[in-house]
């Protein structure tokens, strides 16, 4: 099953092509009408998000066509192991709940850089934007191209590189035509659409290999385990439990664009109970994401690729004009990613290096050019690093991806926790960590995805990034003790202060309680 592009006809290519038409019509219209009827500052009336809203748009940033591709291959390859990544999550999800999103509502910061300027100095601040253009160019683009161009040279049989190139080209034009804004608008309906389709693929695959009890003793023993024995190359459980919680408080409690709809809260209950719903939603990409990987095992097990999976699901299950429907979705949804991610590169660096830092009274004109001009760089850089990673071969590319986070979370993670729980934290300590403490995670984590000086050498990625962070936190307490004299300590209220105060009423502790049981059945159940 490796010629995907021949089950697809004219008629896909037609539901294709229109839907992205419409789209950059819609774009087009959204544009002209916001500019007729609606302020530019209207994202800014901020602090009205209710429970619903919070939870929906961070699941909606966080799963995706790049998170499904990638767990369904991981499903082909080693079962349900990567469910782990979407389950394991709740306990930091919480984290941010009662400890993170407490500190930020009492510093009232809309911004993670001006949280850390407030808890340590400028100098910090600033090396926290230099650390997000980084892990935006790494993360949000550059992994996020790998995905997306490993399903469309599927769909078109192009080389890698020309699908990644034009998915890019594609991105550049939407943001010139207008159309992130509808692209941004459509979101909800296309996460909707993608729900019901996979639930729908997932469906269609159990009943075609003979229903439930027979997809359960058709895998390779071991597949519907959580955790997998300690000598597993990909999946061995030690790395897990403590790897993830690195990259876990890094993502859910400190990125920026997951944690933004909770500082948008209309207040801490509501953002709280938002949290609560998004852990509640992480239950289901199990059976929406990994699932298929598993029926295609069944199936189709002889696709060319794991990164197949999905796809090959799609165009064997589903009929002629649906496939299109899907297809389309899903690189809509890629190019609202690059998209938007191209935007906030370059509006970090216009606004909170360029300006800020070397042209403080630059016009309208010259910040509009230079965001121009750092859009075209990023495109072109974001091209050679998604070819870059999609050279790292031997590696179930969803532990691959993960690998990679893990070695951007121990800087940011460190900070933030230290930050949080010791208010004697410098900001010498931090400002050290943040930009050194990059440079060595970063490099360490390059030698060991290389294997120099050989992969024998390295351990597991991700428990590789709990020893940085764990280098990292002492780093952070040498410095501090060195540094302290003369230094007052944090200007924020100490953690006990915080969780002593409004940390969460009695619903809120009553349903983080209830999905605690349920998560630890479901631990019990598949392992």
């Amino acid at each position: 099953m490796n010629r995907i592009h021949e089950f697809i006809n004219g008629l896909d290519y037609t539901v294709v092509i229109l839907y992205l038409v419409v789209l950059v019509g819609i774009g087009f219209w959204v544009s002209f009408i916001k500019k007729k009827k609606e302020g530019e500052h209207l994202f800014l009336a901020g602090h009205s998000l209710g429970w619903p809203a919070i939870g929906l748009t961070m699941w909606g940033t966080n799963v995706g066509p790049s998170m499904l591709v990638m767990m369904a291959a991981s499903g082909f390859t080693n079962g349900i192991a990567a469910a782990n990544f979407s389950w394991y999550a709740f306990i930091f999800i919480l984290m941010l709940a009662m400890i993170f999103a407490p500190f930020y509502r009492v510093t009232k910061v809309s911004t993670l850089p001006e949280f850390i300027g407030k808890r340590y100095n400028n100098t910090s601040r600033e090396l926290l934007a230099w650390y997000s253009l980084i892990t935006i160019l790494i993360t949000w683009l550059g992994l996020t191209l790998v995905a997306g161009g490993f399903l469309v040279s599927q769909i078109m049989n192009w080389p890698f590189w020309l699908s990644v190139t034009v998915l890019v080209a594609i991105g550049m034009f939407f943001t010139i035509a207008g159309g992130l804004e509808a692209i941004a608008i459509t979101n909800t309906f296309q996460m909707i659409l993608l729900i019901a389709v996979s639930f729908g693929l997932v469906i269609a695959g159990v009943v075609k290999a003979g229903g439930l009890s027979e997809v359960y003793h058709a895998v390779p023993a071991g597949h519907w385990d959580l955790f997998k024995p300690n000598t597993h190359k990909d999946f061995p459980w030690l790395a897990i439990i403590l790897g993830y919680p690195v990259m876990g408080i890094w993502f859910w409690c400190t990125d920026q664009s997951m944690v933004q709809s909770v500082l948008g809260a209309r207040s801490l209950k509501q953002g709280q109970l938002g949290t609560n719903f998004i852990g509640w939603l992480k239950i289901i990409d199990m059976p929406l994401f990994v699932l298929p990987g598993l029926l295609c095992l069944i199936l189709f097990p002889d696709i060319a690729a794991p990164q197949e999976a999905y796809a090959t699901m799609v165009v064997n299950l589903l009929p002629n004009g649906l496939i299109g429907l899907v297809m389309a979705v899903l690189i809509a949804a890629l190019v609202s990613t690059v998209d938007s991610s191209l935007n906030a590169l370059s509006t970090i660096f216009t606004l909170d290096i360029y300006v800020r830092r070397f042209k403080p009274g630059s016009g309208q004109k010259e910040i509009i050019r230079t965001g121009r001009v750092v859009t075209l760089v990023a495109s072109l850089l974001s091209i050679f690093i998604a070819i870059g990673i999609s050279k790292l071969h031997g590696r179930d590319i969803f532990i691959l991806f993960e690998s990679i986070l893990g070695f951007l979370a121990p800087p940011m993670a460190s900070v933030f926790v230290m930050g949080v729980l010791w208010k004697k934290v410098t900001p010498a300590a931090a400002n050290t960590v943040l930009s050194a403490g990059s440079v060595i995670s970063m490099g360490i984590g390059l030698l060991s995805l290389l294997g120099i000086p050989d992969q024998a050498f390295w351990p597991h990625p991700l428990l590789l990034s709990f020893f940085i962070f764990v280098g990292l936190i002492m780093l952070i307490f040498i410095i501090s003790r060195a540094t302290m004299r003369g230094y007052a300590g944090s200007p924020l209220p100490a953690l006990r202060e915080i969780l002593g105060g409004e940390s969460g009423s009695k619903l809120v502790w009553t349903l983080w309680g209830l999905l605690t049981v349920v998560m630890i059945a479901l631990y019990i159940i598949f392992n």
